[in-house]
């Protein structure tokens, strides 16, 4: 059960399941983002901050002092950062509602904690749209297996969080992961795994069905592409121009991979995802171009 305290009362509440667990609440975490991950300055955070050391923009109450203006204030880092709940399974689970502001000797463990927990979590949401995906029967309780197991590992206390070995299970997992994407996109799909594509012009490229696991798509001009069936996990659409593309039915694209990239009101989103506030409102003039050969795409290294 989980502690809420509000005004010096305590009263219990039943923990989030299912994808409600996945999603950030910062309402019921000690800013944990806030504090735990090292900052360098660069186009991303407008400061330096080391590890475990709170921000200078991080409340009292633990609310970002300048959530409205991050971007305008030089932290764009800040807006595309998503713990996939994992904040507030340290600060209500793990520690049991115990704010570290009140028990500083907690941070450390909560920070180690957090470290645990939050790729952790990304895994639970990869394997939860792993099994939305309908694979194979047999695919799908390994599936199932592989939640259920990497959901247990989520619930220990801080000593047995230390304990964990994230690198091993993840790359246990990420076969899985990969099988699934391979059944739902079928054949046919470019592969571009880990693929360098910084600033490239992929209007003209048919990129339907294809492998994007990892790919650098930083700056990339995907205008009016469609996306479909195509697998995004762990690309980087930092700068990405997704005006008028078509990302209705793209796999394992995430909420944050859309904050970092551009786009307007023609760009399709799956029903799951939120248009980003700092998209333009301006609709882009389709791009009718003539398909280029998958085989003529810009090549990169596979991961």
């Amino acid at each position: 059960m989980i502690v809420r305290r509000t005004v010096g009362v305590s009263h219990r509440t039943a923990p989030p399941s299912g994808a409600a667990q996945l999603r950030a609440d910062c309402g019921r975490c000690f800013g944990l983002c806030c504090v735990v991950p090292a900052f360098a300055a660069s186009t991303d955070f407008a400061i330096d901050k080391p590890a475990g050391s709170p921000c200078p923009n991080l409340r009292p109450d633990h609310r970002c002092g300048i959530h409205t203006e991050l971007r305008q204030r030089g932290f764009p880092g800040c807006t595309v950062f998503d713990c996939f709940g994992a904040g507030q399974q340290v600060a209500q689970v793990t520690f049991g509602g115990r704010d570290w502001r009140d028990a500083p000797e907690t941070l450390p463990a909560m920070a180690e904690a957090f470290a645990v927990l939050r790729p952790l979590h990304e895994l639970l949401w990869y394997l939860t749209e792993a099994v939305a995906l309908r694979p194979p029967a047999d695919l799908r309780a390994e599936l199932e297996r592989a939640r259920a197991e990497t959901l247990t590992l989520t619930e220990g206390d801080p000593a047995r969080l230390r304990a964990v070995d994230v690198t091993g299970h993840r790359d246990r997992v990420n076969p899985l992961l990969s099988r699934a994407s391979d059944a739902a996109r079928g054949p046919g799909g470019v592969d571009r795994r880990g693929a360098h594509l910084l600033g490239v012009d992929l209007r003209r490229v048919d990129l339907r069905r294809a492998n994007l696991r990892g790919a650098l798509l930083i700056g990339a001009d995907l205008r009016g592409a469609d996306l479909g069936l195509a697998d995004v996990t762990g690309a980087d659409l930092r700068g990405a121009d997704l005006r008028g593309a078509d990302l209705r039915r793209t796999l394992f694209l995430h909420q944050t991979q859309l904050d970092s990239a551009r786009g307007d009101t023609r760009t399709g989103l799956p029903r799951t995802l939120t248009r980003p506030a700092h998209w333009t409102a301006l609709p882009l003039t389709p791009v009718r171009q003539p398909t280029r050969s998958p085989a003529r795409a810009h090549r990169g290294r596979r991961r």
